[in-house]
């Protein structure tokens, strides 16, 4: 009996905390069906997102593979909000956070033998026609990793990286990050319709999300900690790792994946987004780095080199 009263007091407390009465909301569970697995997932909705353009089966494979990818990409996001909006972070979360955050990749990085392995190279060369003008780098998600996990000035061009001013307005930055070059001619500043829809859709509510995650990135958080814990040596590991998977193994399992469709006969094919993807995606030509201060002189100018 007293296990129940305190229960009940509880909950009492709980609903007057919201001005509800607790009588209702009793009488509520008298009506309400018991939660099963497939309504808590939502089994039956997550199995009907998708829609194929062909009737290659391997379509499938390749639908199904990106939306698993941005799940993770969510998840990813998640945890570091949670680092993002820690006024005072442990070293010890910040650590447990990096890693889970280096496992989701991890997970991402070795999953693409699903892609290279799992679909006919014919099939895939019929079924992307299709997809045009869509494009990977149009994934919101891995855009905002990218600027949630390090400064803004890490992701602009390496043509323009020691050059532009670094207060620079937020629209001026953008114009010159990296991915722009997938999709857009710095001669004639024109861009393909691919990188202009993608603008329209998403380049407001990017610049909301970088204004937030300016100061509230992983490497200022990082940055932000007293002396002692940067050089913890558990998360020095950790967001190491986390750079190092990121913008080396996955980029290069992605790139790999697109050289084995993409690369037949010694001839390279045009993205469906018509970037020039080989210097776009490999990371020696960009040197994509979120924690550059934890890595040697040597480390940077041989990033990506060897691979």
């Amino acid at each position: 009996m007293g296990l129940e009263s305190n229960i009940t007091n509880q909950l009492k407390e709980k609903y007057k905390a919201i001005d509800q009465d607790l009588e209702d909301h009793l009488e509520g569970l008298l009506h309400s069906k018991p939660i099963t697995y497939w309504d808590y997932i939502q089994t039956d909705a997550l199995l009907n997102l998708q829609i194929t353009r062909t009737d290659f089966p391997d379509e499938m494979v390749f639908i199904m593979y990106h939306q698993i990818t941005e799940l993770l990409f969510k998840m990813i996001l998640t945890e570091i909000q949670q680092v993002a909006e820690s006024e005072q972070i442990k070293e010890t979360v910040f650590t447990d956070k990096i890693m889970r955050i280096s496992r989701y990749f991890d997970v991402l990085t070795s999953s693409f033998s699903i892609m290279k392995d799992g679909m006919s190279i014919e099939q895939y060369n019929k079924f992307r026609q299709t997809l045009i003008p869509a494009s990977g780098f149009q994934s919101a998600q891995y855009r905002k990793i990218e600027f949630a996990s390090t400064e803004l000035i890490n992701l602009i061009d390496k043509r323009f990286r020691d050059t532009i001013d670094r207060n620079s307005s937020y629209e001026n930055a953008f114009e010159h990050l990296y991915w722009q070059a997938a999709g857009k001619d710095y001669k004639t500043g024109k861009k393909t319709y691919t990188l202009t829809v993608f603008e329209e859709r998403y380049k407001e509510e990017f610049i909301r999300f970088t204004k937030f995650y300016y100061k509230n990135n992983l490497w200022s958080k990082f940055k932000s900690l007293p002396k002692k814990a940067q050089q913890n040596k558990a998360l020095v590991k950790a967001m190491r790792h986390y750079d190092y998977t990121v913008n080396i193994k996955w980029v290069m399992a992605h790139y790999a994946t697109a050289n084995h469709y993409l690369n037949i006969g010694g001839k390279t094919a045009e993205a469906t987004g018509g970037s020039e993807w080989v210097k776009y995606m490999h990371p020696k030509y960009q040197k994509r780095i979120f924690f550059p201060e934890l890595w040697t002189k040597k480390e940077i100018e041989d990033w990506g080199a060897n691979i």
